[in-house]
């Protein structure tokens, strides 16, 4: 009987696992793997959709089986006097209380600083929490009608343009009002959640820490989002803490100071560039000196030009020695052009040699 009640919980896991990828052949590929009828496999189905774990639609073989969501919505007035704490713990605790600790942990936490970000910096009059919930992850999701979280940034800090805000809210240690915030909400946030978005404007931004992944896509001529949304979204059974996010980006076991921060090079790209240019190296350096250590991540970058490898490898080096500059993610070709700017060796850059006459070229 022990025995058939753990295969039966294994049975159940695998559909909850597996249903969305197979909506259609899930019960074939449940009497596959453990061996049973296809009557028992449809069985077991059944079960999951009479208890609200899977939803049904269509018939005979037409029939699709998908996890089944509870969702509830909660729309408030923002005001300075609104506590995000209180949010949590009358509205958004109680439908999510059975989670796990580490799970409801990171929800609290998420919510929590999206929350007050809405409140502080938004200027918005109202906002919505939306949670989604089914049998293998929770979604919160965190959406204001105000001024856009880039245009915020990109207004307070006199930025180039909205993309640049991006770039500057992924290094981390950023925020529009010094005395209340650190700057920390949203880089930790986009790593305690197995994925996060956000919607402002017309950029898309995303990061999946399964795969350890971020991009930013702009939306160009679609209809730009009002506010902005953001989406976090985490398994039901996930293991990690956000003391050990928090630790990943301390500086050691005895400080647990924010000392590391992650770039992705990537984000400092408009679409066509490449990365040649001191400006665009500055870009990539604004505010890094902040930290201890600094991981540049060159994930979608094929190459770098000389000038934008000897800014940040050599002449930041030399300016901030206690800043180590850590590259991943790089190609043979940005290895070279690395390794040739760590060396000292520069080469005169165009614009220097227009400055030089005929003469002294030809010396």
């Amino acid at each position: 009987m022990a025995r058939t009640r753990m295969q039966a919980g294994e049975i159940r896991a695998f559909i909850v696992e597996n249903v969305e990828g197979h909506p259609a052949d899930i019960g074939r590929l449940v009497a596959l793997q453990f061996r049973l009828s296809r009557q028992t496999a449809v069985t077991y189905l059944a079960r999951l959709n009479e208890e609200g774990v899977i939803e049904t639609t269509g018939r005979t073989k037409g029939r699709r089986y998908s996890l089944k969501d509870t969702e509830w919505v909660f729309p408030f007035s923002v005001s300075p006097a609104l506590e995000e704490d209180v949010v949590w713990r009358e509205m958004l605790s109680p439908k999510l209380k059975d989670l796990p600790e580490n799970v409801l942990n990171i929800c609290d936490y998420g919510l929590t600083e999206m929350l007050n970000n809405v409140v502080d910096h938004s200027e918005s009059g109202t906002a919505i929490i939306v949670v989604t919930r089914n049998a293998m992850r929770t979604r919160i999701q965190v959406i204001d009608r105000g001024i856009g979280i880039f245009n915020k940034i990109q207004t307070t800090f006199n930025l180039h343009d909205p993309r640049h805000a991006l770039l500057e809210l992924a290094k981390g240690k950023l925020t529009t009002d010094q005395e209340r915030h650190t700057g920390e909400g949203v880089f930790f946030a986009s790593r305690v959640f197995d994925e996060f978005r956000i919607m402002s404007g017309n950029l898309y931004y995303q990061r999946i820490n399964q795969i350890d992944d971020e991009w930013l896509i702009d939306a160009g001529d679609s209809p730009p989002t009002v506010g902005t949304v953001v989406d976090m979204q985490i398994r039901n059974d996930a293991k990690r803490t956000v003391q050990e996010v928090f630790s990943n980006y301390a500086s050691g076991d005895s400080d647990f100071s924010f000392a590391r921060t992650h770039v992705p090079i990537r984000l400092a790209m408009y679409e066509g560039e490449q990365m040649l240019s001191r400006s665009q190296a500055k870009r990539i350096l604004a505010r890094v000196d902040r930290f201890r250590e600094v991981i540049l991540d060159f994930r979608g970058v094929t190459g770098i030009g000389q000038a934008f490898a000897d800014e940040i490898f050599r002449v930041f080096a030399a300016e901030h020695p206690e800043v180590h500059m850590q590259p991943l993610f790089t190609t043979p070709e940005i290895d070279k052009m690395i390794a040739r700017a760590r060396s000292g060796e520069t080469a005169i850059e165009p614009q220097q040699l227009s400055l030089l006459s005929p003469d002294a070229v030809q010396e």
